[in-house]
């Protein structure tokens, strides 16, 4: 099981707590994290990703064992931590201002 943090604004969406658990078919990758979150809670469909394009929306971030994954490909393997649901994937909405 995958274990993912959510931020406040994506629990009210999908009716969760702060940490959910998916089970994962196949390699874990950000791309697969992300497909089960959708599937699982489908109100959070286009708030994480584009829905055309599938990239990750501005302000939203990702971070696993200390260190921020945003930027790598969305199918580089997770983790040893993460796949083994020792530490968590963390999905951040990152605030912008000054």
């Amino acid at each position: 099981m995958i274990r993912v943090l959510l931020p406040a604004h994506l629990q009210v969406l999908a009716g969760s707590g702060r940490e959910v658990e998916l089970g994962l078919d196949g390699q874990a990758t950000q791309r697969a994290v992300l497909d089960a979150l959708e599937a699982r809670f489908p109100t959070l469909s286009g708030t994480v990703r584009d829905p055309a394009t599938g990239r990750r929306r501005p302000f939203v971030r990702f971070f696993a064992c200390e260190e921020d994954l945003s930027h790598e490909p969305p199918d580089s393997p997770l983790p040893e931590a993460v796949v083994a649901g020792t530490e968590p994937y963390i999905i951040v909405g990152a605030i912008a201002g000054g």
